[in-house]
């Protein structure tokens, strides 16, 4: 059964909406977000988080109407349709059941359980895990396996390197990640580590993904060349793809390729064979954990009434300042350096998902649709961009995520560190007036005529909104709800939006003209190309030369 048709401006609630974003545009969130009352009413929990909506620019009226959005689009059939594997992403004719891969539940799609196929998959990913980590299998000259380089790209890359670089601390194997066709991706990697104890696990579902089979080849050349032999190749390679036989002309044999199947899309491809650099890194049962935490968010939201459901909560404020405030980004600032590389994951998830202008029913969609989601960590944020978010001539909605207890604790640093992120949430609700101001240069002892001068650049108009996330801890199955919590958030919204999330055919014109323009670089005419590009590859071509 497909999604339903949703068209926003012509739904119930559409006229009563932006009469309510009128109506609080003139006011300020401190005259009612700041009550005792207002914070436990809109915090919500899941075990071991604490998720705060209180700064947010809605009231009960405003919340009320997003509900009943939700309702109308039918957000929770949608949610079942694509938990029971209906083919949603109809313009590939797929199933999108991600979902499935951290499930324990029997599911049968296309006339058979799938179940069986998907534990076969992570039964044999324990077992190669465990087999490098009690050192059974190891490289060619006996030394055990101790780093692990992932290739690939975009989902094959970005999601694995996220957790890795989350859960370092608890890793018992080095992990780098290759994903750049610039040489200097790789070559930094293979500066750092030992041919003799390196394994290399190539992610490509065809076996033909230009940028990752590039990566690939030159690195069985670079450990050919120390090892002397191409028999050296299945001792120090594994793959994660459903080409057999191009693995196998690689060199890798079958028992070391890892599958998954078209109903799994690349970037919600973590939690199955595509999360073997992880599993390998952090051991199986951080793995296993963070499947669990997955599957957590997972049954909250179907279960969840919209009152108390985190990603419908998330959904739905997104859209209300997409769609209400014309608000063009939004910022994610996670307070802990483990998680620098979230932003970048959810840039690809949810603008890789949602930024389109092409409605389910094929024509152009009349309202806003994805956001630019973009962000770096806290506290370098800080003294980065946070000038903008302050001060700057949009107000930016933000998500602030943090963790009650240090992963790596150091003296107070974990205090400070959450210290700024609990100040710079109240900064952006709260602001300073004109009054607080003068009054706070008045007590530095500063002239009036400086006062007057100074006042406008000092002023923080406040009232912006943020959602503050807290963990308690960064372990692999909190890790894996906050993952799932953004994944279901980014699926409520391409609904409401009538958009097909699973699909990304804005990705191949690029791919499709870059393997034209390769000839062009490497000598063919350049009659083929248009103007510009011709000029471009004339003036490449001639400094190379």
């Amino acid at each position: 059964m497909p999604l339903t048709p949703f068209d926003l401006t012509s739904s119930n609630v559409h006229a009563r909406l932006k009469l309510a974003a009128s109506r609080l545009a003139e006011r300020r969130m401190s005259d009612y977000a700041s009550s005792p009352e207002r914070v436990e009413a809109m915090t919500l929990h899941l075990e071991g988080l604490y998720a705060d909506f209180s700064r947010h620019r809605v009231d009960d009226e405003a919340l009320d109407l997003l509900f009943e959005l939700a309702d109308e689009a039918m957000i929770h059939k949608a949610l079942d349709l694509q938990f029971t594997g209906d083919l949603i992403n109809e313009t590939e004719n797929r199933a999108v059941l991600h979902t499935a891969l951290r499930s324990k539940a029997s599911l049968n799609h296309q006339g058979r359980d799938i179940r069986p196929e998907i534990n076969g998959v992570l039964d044999r990913m324990q077992q190669f895990t465990e087999a490098i980590h009690n050192r059974t299998l190891t490289g060619h000259t006996g030394k055990p396996i101790t780093s692990i380089v992932n290739i690939g790209i975009g989902g094959s890359d970005l999601g694995p390197a996220m957790v890795y670089e989350a859960l370092e601390p608890l890793a018992t194997l080095e992990g780098f990640f290759v994903s750049n066709v610039d040489g200097a991706d790789l070559t930094s990697v293979l500066k750092r580590v030992n041919p003799e104890s390196t394994l290399f696990v190539i992610v490509s579902k065809t076996f033909t993904t230009q940028e990752t089979l590039a990566n690939a080849e030159a690195a069985r050349q670079w450990l050919v060349q120390h090892a002397g032999s191409d028999e050296a190749v299945n001792h120090h390679f594994a793959a994660v793809s459903t080409n057999l036989q191009a693995a196998s002309d690689f060199g890798i044999s079958s028992d070391r390729v890892f599958g998954f199947w078209d109903w799994v899309g690349g970037r919600y491809s973590l939690w199955g064979a595509v999360g073997l650099s992880i599993a390998l890194t952090c051991g199986w049962s951080n793995f296993k954990d963070l499947l669990d935490g997955a599957a957590l968010a997972d049954e909250h939201v179907v279960s969840a009434p919209n009152a108390a459901n985190i990603p419908l909560r998330m959904a739905l404020l997104g859209v209300w300042y997409r769609n209400y405030f014309n608000c063009a980004s939004h910022a994610v600032i996670p307070y802990s350096h483990s998680l620098r590389r979230f932003p970048a994951y959810l840039q690809q998830a949810d603008m890789e998902s949602n930024g389109k202008s092409v409605g389910r029913d094929g024509n152009p969609i009349v309202h806003k649709s994805g956001p630019v989601i973009w962000g770096e960590p806290g506290t370098n944020g800080q003294h980065a961009f946070f000038q903008l978010l302050h001060q700057g001539t949009d107000f930016i909605p933000v998500d602030f995520i943090c963790f009650a207890k240090p992963l790596s604790p150091l003296g107070d640093h974990h205090q400070k560190l959450l210290a700024n992120c609990l100040a710079q949430a109240e900064a952006l609700m709260s602001g300073k007036t004109t009054a607080q101001v003068v009054s706070q240069l008045h007590e530095k002892g500063i002239e009036e005529e400086k006062i007057i001068k100074l006042t406008p650049f000092k002023v923080f108009e406040g009232n912006r909104p943020s959602t503050l996330f807290i963990f308690d801890e960064l372990s692999a199955r909190q890790l894996g709800t906050l993952i799932a919590l953004y994944e279901h958030k980014i699926f409520i919204q391409g609904v409401i939006w009538n958009l097909f999330s699973f699909d990304q055919w804005g990705v191949e014109l690029g791919k499709e003209l870059a393997n034209k323009v390769l000839p062009m670089l490497n000598g063919m005419a350049d009659d083929g190309a248009d103007p510009t590009t011709a000029a471009a590859i004339r003036y490449i071509v001639g400094r190379q030369s």
